[in-house]
């Protein structure tokens, strides 16, 4: 097949283009802008555009199929050839889709840990050397890809994104991909700039749990009541099975699993973590792996990139890093690093970076999101906001939303750096949190804070 990406350099559309071409597919594609590491990584493979910007001479009859990233915008010029000339427009979703129908679709879904459980999964499948299809939405340790396809294997497994499939495809990703074995981790109101109200937002989960294939199975949190209504309250013919938090311990900084065998030491932590775990577990035995095995395998998986990811450990103190910015991914991770370091001082500080997190409406969302930790900060930078076109958002009005009266507040990224730089972190754990990076912050520098 003779394939077209339009916006190669994304994060999910350069790693489908290399996918594709590993399988032998004749790629092109354009971007107007493109960084590392999508730009190293396409141009490893000889897919790197010679030039930036979108060219409709490279749209033409003899393509099979043109996939259009969210990055291009609808009056693109090489969209509006590929339209003109009748040619097949796939969203990245429905691409996958086409190429994995004849497969067995896991769908790993929620508003917040389906990368970690997709990880999981994947990592156990690794570690026992059982070849699976997939699509991620990190970079995972020992893989060198974010999306695996082949005409042989019989599984794939597809971390399912709410977002929009394409900029004239208004669908949820995971609407797309019509799943054999599903799973969902909890409901928790995001991308509010889609939808605008909760409900709407739940109405996407609802669609996707009937949109699983007839006699087909939901793995789903119980422990969500959200997300517990939804399931139980959906008339597809699937078969529903609820998964909780399974016990665990933590002991001098260690979290111990209890297992059938006993206690058995794992590399993640936090009670967010050990419920993905548990709906991993669930999965890996749909697709053949049994709970001894999966144990085994489980008590080396570090963590998914960038999800409570340790920077680095000195004698007395640590440093971790967190894609975290949803009040309820927040709130989960900054209690998970209290519970694993209870004698340290734990100092979170939080980024609001996102569309919705510098919603001034939405603000009171991150209401106790920060109270386990035991310093309190918050960075936003006003730039974001002017970019994203939001009215701006005060200090008094993040103050109020957090209701916390020693909350500390950074609009500056270099105060913010200064503050970071000037404390003593003996017997200190610090947890940066961010979908960014806090105006320019390079998390290796934090190594020389950490004693």
């Amino acid at each position: 097949m003779n394939v077209h990406f339009i916006a190669i350099g994304g994060a999910a559309m350069h790693n489908l283009a290399i996918a594709l071409h590993n399988k032998g597919y004749q790629v092109t594609g354009s971007d107007d802008e493109i960084f590392d590491p999508s730009k190293s990584r396409l141009e490893s493979k000889g897919l790197l555009p010679e030039a930036y910007g979108w060219f409709p001479e490279k749209i033409t009859a003899d393509l099979d199929a043109v996939v259009l990233g969210m990055h291009a915008k609808a009056d693109n010029p090489e969209l509006l050839k590929a339209q003109e000339l009748g040619l097949k427009i796939y969203s990245y979703p429905e691409f996958l889709y086409e190429q994995s129908k004849h497969k067995t679709r896991v769908v790993i879904g929620g508003s917040h840990g389906k990368t970690t459980i997709t990880s999981m999964i994947l990592h156990v499948m690794n570690y026992h050397d059982i070849d699976v299809d997939f699509m991620v939405g990190a970079q995972l340790e020992g893989f060198d890809v974010m999306v695996k396809l082949t005409d042989d294997n019989d599984f794939i497994v597809l971390e399912g994104d709410e977002y929009l499939s394409s900029p004239i495809d208004r669908r949820p990703k995971f609407h797309l991909y019509q799943p054999n074995i599903a799973l969902l981790s909890g409901i928790a109101w995001d991308h509010i700039n889609v939808f605008p109200t909760f409900d709407n937002y739940v109405e996407q989960f609802k669609i996707f749990v009937d949109s699983i294939v007839k006699g087909g199975s939901i793995s789903y949190n119980a422990e969500d009541e959200a997300l517990k209504r939804v399931v139980e309250a959906s008339e597809n013919t699937i078969r529903k099975l609820p998964y909780y938090t399974p016990e665990y311990t933590v002991e001098d900084g260690e979290t111990l699993l209890e297992t059938p065998e006993g206690p058995l030491p794992i590399e993640v932590f936090g009670k967010h973590n050990l419920n993905n775990l548990a709906g991993a577990k669930w999965i890996c035995q749909h697709m053949g792996v049994d709970e001894d095995d999966f144990y085994e395998a489980i008590a080396t998986f570090k963590g998914a990139s960038k999800r409570l990811e340790k920077i680095t450990e000195g004698k007395t103190s640590v440093a971790y890093k967190d894609f975290a910015h949803s009040p309820s991914k927040v709130s989960a991770t900054t209690t998970a690093m209290k519970e694993q370091y209870p004698d340290k001082t734990v100092v979170a500080c939080l980024e609001l970076h996102t569309y919705s997190s510098l919603n001034a409406e939405f603000l009171k969302e991150y209401k106790g999101a920060l109270d386990a930790a035991d310093v309190a900060v918050v960075f936003y930078s006003p730039h974001a906001v002017k970019i994203k076109q939001l009215e701006e958002v005060t200090h008094q009005q993040i103050a109020d939303a957090f209701e916390r009266d020693d909350l500390i507040i950074y609009t500056d990224p270099e105060s913010f750096k200064d503050y970071l730089f000037s404390q003593d972190f003996t017997n200190k754990a610090l947890l940066l949190m961010s979908s960014g990076n806090y105006g320019g912050l390079d998390f290796n520098t934090v190594k020389s804070i950490i004693k």
